[in-house]
């Protein structure tokens, strides 16, 4: 199709050019002359096929979808993801939702991971993620979904490694877990052992996405879970609201945030050790974040 369009007009040309020319030599010289022309405009039409898509590919190396979903604008860029500890599943059904850093006010303050019961079986959690845009950080709040959709490329261990889930699956209405990225009692007995290969350049702990922080757009996959999905649960809201009223874990206050995983909300606190923060002992062990 590429030459079928310049021959065509190469063609049209001549016919005219000696038809109406009587001097050969003019229609010669004239025929020389519109060949370079032509051949000209057919080079920079190459060429332009090739720069269009280029240009159009060219963005900043990250994604944001709708600015109308971000929920919290701020200045400030969120701090890096602390190492943890992950405690043990509580429960059979239980599903594990990663630590990370909420806003209020002036400062962030870290809300534990924490393993909470879904809305619904078939379900899966995507983490909300932070996202540098137009100048500010916005956050993207997390969600259920029949799929695990978009979280920004946070590596925020323990199966959420930066895209999907690797953490364990639902079959036939019971929560399978993979025990080589996440911790379930000897009670829990619907496991299986699946290792997952991490790619080193994700083993960081920034915890936004665009620039100056991870550089990942969606793959279809994540693009279709991110339709129809079901807001965080009230038991999940409560334990964020819940962590803003402890001063230990704001950033400026404490680096390190005093509490940094929990068993379930309003259940049992860990620290970054996993060592349990109540009286009657100590629980931990494991690989912290659980970053392969």
């Amino acid at each position: 199709m590429k030459k079928q369009v310049p021959d065509f007009l190469q063609r049209s040309f001549l016919k005219k050019l000696i038809i109406e020319s009587p001097n050969d030599d003019l229609a010669k010289k004239a025929i020389h002359f519109d060949l370079l022309i032509l051949k000209r405009i057919m080079l920079l039409f190459v060429i332009l096929l090739f720069i269009a898509p280029a240009i159009n590919a060219q963005d900043t190396g990250y994604y944001t979808r709708d600015k109308t979903s971000i929920t919290i604008r701020t200045r400030q860029a969120p701090p890096p993801l602390p190492d943890y500890v992950q405690p043990v599943c509580p429960g059979d059904g239980y599903l594990w939702t990663p630590g990370y850093w909420s806003w209020a006010t002036d400062d962030y303050y870290w809300v534990p991971g924490v393993w909470v019961m879904p809305p619904a079986i078939n379900l899966l959690w995507t983490p909300g993620y932070w996202a540098f845009i137009d100048g500010f950080y916005g956050w993207y709040p997390g969600y259920w979904g029949s799929q695990v959709g978009y979280y920004g490329g946070i590596n925020y261990g323990f199966g959420y490694f930066g895209t999907g889930f690797y953490g364990g699956r639902w079959d036939r209405g019971h929560f399978m877990y993979n025990t080589a990225v996440c911790r379930v009692g000897k009670n829990i007995r619907n496991t299986y052992v699946a290792k997952v290969n991490i790619n080193v350049g994700n083993r960081n702990k920034v915890s936004f996405n665009g620039a100056g922080g991870v550089n990942y757009r969606p793959n279809k996959d994540e693009l279709r879970g991110i339709q129809n999905h079901n807001p965080a649960s009230k038991d999940q809201r409560v334990h964020e609201q819940n962590m803003r009223n402890e001063k230990g874990q704001f950033h400026n206050a404490n680096p390190r945030p005093a509490i940094h995983s929990m068993s379930a909300p309003g259940g049992q606190r860990f620290d970054e050790r996993g060592r349990e923060m109540q009286m009657g002992g100590r629980q931990g062990g494991g690989d912290r974040r659980g970053r392969g």
